[in-house]
């Protein structure tokens, strides 16, 4: 293991910004991650995992450790279910494509959403009517200070609406180094019921889809949406849709009758936060090298060289914009770093 100093981390976060490491390590095994932390009791550390949900603002005055831990294997197995463990360092993408190629159905709806396995479960990463805590099973994460080794299962995990206890209660406490997911063997559940894989599959005449089908579906609807962050720097959704109370979406429905919406529970909506925001104008709009993706209101993008606090300060321009035109309150998805 080699500690690099004043390390730049462009090619380590998909919005590419110019940000340095005070410290920068790469670890490639739980034991190398415990014994860089033995190392450095006192360092202040920053985990950095495929860089595809943070926003850097600055440069990162600690300890910077990469978690490139590679693996994947069959832990379990019965006639109906699967269950897989992967190592936090794998691309997510590409294990998702892993698991249907063995036939295994429950993530295809997760395809082509950028970072790795180990980051996951603390977003509760989600898209198409699936969220991560439908076939999460459990994940091994190492306590920061003590290196103690401990397991949360998926009650323990508190997941949310694009929420987990790590993001709350322990936050920054822990580094998840495996996740284990409960996969379907046959009798596949295809969830295509959400819209636009619906009609990309109806597109494609496909009437009977398998795991592979909906996998594919799902890469061209966000192809045709979503910028490859390789070609122009971006970290997908940038906000998440906004739930609110019935009764206040019903008094923005009579003056927007419009705003779509979808029901969460008997006292609360979903709004799409993209409905919002290409309606108040900001679809396609650049500011210097910063702007809203043309195809895809809820994406910001980096169209070169802008820095993390230009990328902020568009994102505040259209929050403020939206609280001040509808009354909703939008929130960043994406970690503010």
């Amino acid at each position: 293991m080699q500690i690099h100093t004043n390390f730049s981390l462009k090619n380590y976060n998909t919005f590419g910004i110019e940000a340095k490491a005070k410290e920068f390590v790469s670890v490639h095994s739980s034991d190398e991650l415990i014994e860089i932390l033995q190392q450095k009791p006192t360092s202040k550390k920053f985990i950095l995992g495929g860089g595809s949900n943070m926003l850097l603002t600055q440069d990162i005055d600690a300890l910077v450790i990469h978690l490139d831990l590679k693996g994947k294997k069959i832990i379990d197995e019965n006639d109906d279910f699967v269950w897989v463990e992967s190592q936090a360092g794998e691309n997510w993408h590409e294990f998702v494509l892993w698991t249907i190629d063995q036939n295994f159905g429950g993530l295809e709806n997760l395809s082509l959403i950028p970072g790795n396995v180990g980051t996951t479960p603390i977003q509760n990463i989600g898209a198409y009517g699936v969220e991560i805590k439908d076939t999460f099973v459990l994940c091994e994460a190492i306590h920061i200070e003590t290196q103690e080794l401990l397991v949360f299962t998926n009650e323990k995990c508190k997941f949310g609406y694009r929420e987990s206890i790590f993001k709350n209660e322990i936050k920054d406490e822990f580094v998840i180094t495996s996740v284990v997911f409960k996969l379907t063997k046959r009798n596949h559940i295809l969830n295509t019921s959400y819209g636009a894989i619906e009609a990309e599959l109806e597109k494609q005449h496909i009437k009977n889809p398998s795991l592979k089908d909906v996998s594919n579906a799902v890469i061209a609807i966000r192809q045709s949406k979503l910028p490859n962050p390789k070609e122009l720097g971006n970290s997908g959704s940038f906000f998440k849709n906004p739930v609110i109370l019935k009764s206040d979406f019903e008094k923005i429905q009579q003056k927007f009758p419009d705003i779509p919406h979808y029901v969460v529970s008997e006292t609360e909506v979903k709004v799409p936060a993209g409905w919002l925001i290409e309606q108040a104008g900001f679809k396609g709009k650049r500011f210097g090298d910063a702007g809203i993706h043309k195809h895809q209101a809820l994406v910001l993008v980096n169209y070169g060289h802008a820095t993390g606090q230009e990328i902020l300060e568009v994102s505040k321009t259209i929050q403020k914009t939206i609280l001040d035109t509808y009354g909703i309150a939008i929130e960043a998805e994406v970690n503010i770093i």
